[in-house]
């Protein structure tokens, strides 16, 4: 049996690195996990006063989550922080209160940059919104990706050999992680 894994790749840029690294992750996964890769593409604002009649996309998207056993967040940094589009989702996904689309679920964290300092504020973030609103965090090994802007060919296939163990050892990490909380 595989476990279900919604990957969130947090970017809407259609090269994105986030996007590229979340589906080098589906290609390195173990048999024990599925992962399927998503983006805040297409998700509305969250309002609160749409909470009683909430959009289709809000219930496509929780849905998705609710059906998963774990969830792997991959996020650029903007502004050492999150992108907006992604605390959005994470915004909806956790609503109504107290019926956070999140609980329960293993939580994976990789962050990326082309600079050198491979986005660990915007997992910083994620450390701090999470808690409270999804399950466990995997705690090691972190996955701060640095100077991943030559790590890709053109069709979107990872090249950069130093990346592939890195995302490997990760990867199967998350499996155990997952396992451990499913088990």
């Amino acid at each position: 049996m595989a476990y279900n894994i919604v990957v969130i790749a947090g970017s809407l840029r259609k090269d994105s690195f986030s996007l590229k690294i979340a589906n080098a992750l589906a290609k390195l996964a173990p048999d024990t996990l599925k992962l399927e890769v998503v983006t805040p593409a297409g998700i509305s604002f969250f309002n609160q006063d749409l909470e009683g009649a909430p959009p289709a996309d809000w219930l496509a998207f929780r849905d998705k989550l609710q059906k998963s056993d774990g969830v792997i967040f991959v996020t650029p940094e903007y502004n050492r922080a999150i992108p907006g589009v992604l605390k959005n989702a994470i915004d909806v996904a956790s609503r109504p209160y107290g019926k956070s689309s999140f609980n329960g679920k293993p939580v994976g964290i990789i962050s990326n940059s082309p600079g050198p300092l491979g986005g660990v504020s915007a997992t910083k973030t994620l450390q701090n919104i999470l808690p409270g609103i999804s399950g466990p965090i995997m705690q090691q090994p972190e996955a701060y990706l640095n100077a991943v802007g030559d790590a890709f060919d053109a069709e979107g296939n990872l090249t950069k050999d130093s990346l592939k163990p890195v995302l490997q050892a990760y990867i199967d990490a998350f499996a155990a992680h997952v396992a451990k909380h499913h088990g």
